[in-house]
């Protein structure tokens, strides 16, 4: 028997078998035609599953390899941007320089060695190019602001300055008023003295 006619009565079959759940779900009842229908539907899926594995082998791992590529994308541009984001916060240039690149070459040999055909690594090195240039322009920004902060920021020798004046100051100050009650109190004790010389 020719493989196509075989498919093609196979798939009328299985219209004629819906066409008695739609029927059934009429008449009968609204369960049994549900369930019906989903039997049906659920073995024209497991049928449409064989049969494209039987004419184009090769669509099941393009099928995966397409998902990997995606999934790659996602959690590379994610873990990324989290990493970076947050070694930023934490650290400064030291560390960045660090920690992005033992773990970025760490987890992108890893996985491109491991789970990435070529056409996926053309997409990854296209994406990640993107996504790192992005990044690294980002955290240049917020580097030149953490040491525009940080210039900002007054020297040790300054505060140091700063505080003796003040204290100076205030030691003058509480020195004169000290001076001037003593003055006012001394005052006050020879006019209520009385005299002792007559």
């Amino acid at each position: 028997m020719n493989p196509s006619r075989v498919d093609f009565i196979v798939d009328v079959a299985y219209g004629v078998m819906i066409f008695v759940a739609v029927v059934l779900f009429m008449l009968v009842g609204t369960g049994v035609g549900i369930a019906f229908a989903i039997g049906v539907l659920l073995s024209y899926l497991i049928h449409v599953v064989w049969k494209m594995a039987r004419f184009d082998p090769d669509w099941m791992t393009r099928e995966v390899v397409e998902t990997v590529a995606q999934t790659v994308d996602e959690t590379v541009g994610e873990t990324v941007d989290k990493e970076v984001s947050e070694t930023v916060e934490k650290t400064v240039a030291e560390t960045v320089d660090k920690e992005v690149s033992e773990t970025v070459e760490k987890t992108v040999a890893e996985t491109v060695d491991k789970e990435v055909s070529e056409s996926v690594e053309k997409t990854v090195d296209q994406t990640v190019e993107k996504t790192v240039s992005k990044e690294v322009s980002e955290v240049i920004q917020k580097l030149e602001a953490i040491n525009e902060r940080v210039d900002r920021r007054p020297r040790a020798d300054e505060i140091e300055e700063t505080i003796e004046t003040q204290t100076e100051e205030v030691e003058g100050k509480l020195e004169a008023k000290i001076e001037a009650q003593t003055e006012e109190i001394e005052t006050k004790l020879d006019a209520e003295k009385p005299d002792t010389s007559e």
